[in-house]
């Protein structure tokens, strides 16, 4: 008689239960990939924003309007500009970030010094749930401060 091998139906069981445990522990930190996905985005138009901000610099150098304040009303290909920077509005960012108005929001923040920006989401406020935000803010250039990019991520729904 030959003795078949194998394992036993309570051997299968054992094993199942133990890949459910360990997919359930390891799982979630898997599956948090949409607030990666939304962080990540942020960043790209942070960058996008500086490199813009940069190359409008630049040719605001070119052309020798890189000292001219608010009041100047310089304009760099159609961009205004302040200390050769683009001006703190969505009008000027629009211009100068191909697609920003296509796929960001953006709105004017006025009472700040110095005026900002802040893009977020299309169709999205700056604030997720439970209040937690999530937008990239332009800060104006003054006279003795470079234009300032920053992403403004707290809350878990941004992280």
């Amino acid at each position: 008689m030959s003795k078949q091998k194998g394992f036993t139906l309570i051997e299968l069981v054992v094993v199942i239960v133990i890949l459910g445990i360990l997919a359930v522990t390891a799982a979630p930190k898997f599956l948090n990939l949409q607030n990666d996905a939304r962080n990540a985005s942020l960043q790209g138009l942070k960058g996008a924003i500086q490199g813009a901000a940069s190359i409008v610099y630049g040719k605001a150098a070119i052309d020798g309007v890189e000292s001219a304040d608010a009041d100047a009303g310089k304009k760099v290909e159609g961009i205004d500009v302040v200390y050769g920077y683009p001006k703190a509005t969505s009008a000027a960012l629009g211009l100068a970030v191909n697609g920003l108005s296509e796929d960001w929001s953006c709105k004017n923040i006025t009472d700040s010094t110095p005026p900002s920006v802040q893009c977020t989401f299309k169709g999205k406020t700056a604030f997720f749930e439970s209040g937690d935000s999530c937008y990239v803010q332009y800060e104006q250039a003054t006279s003795s401060a470079a234009a300032i990019t920053k992403v403004i991520a707290s809350g878990a729904s941004c992280k």
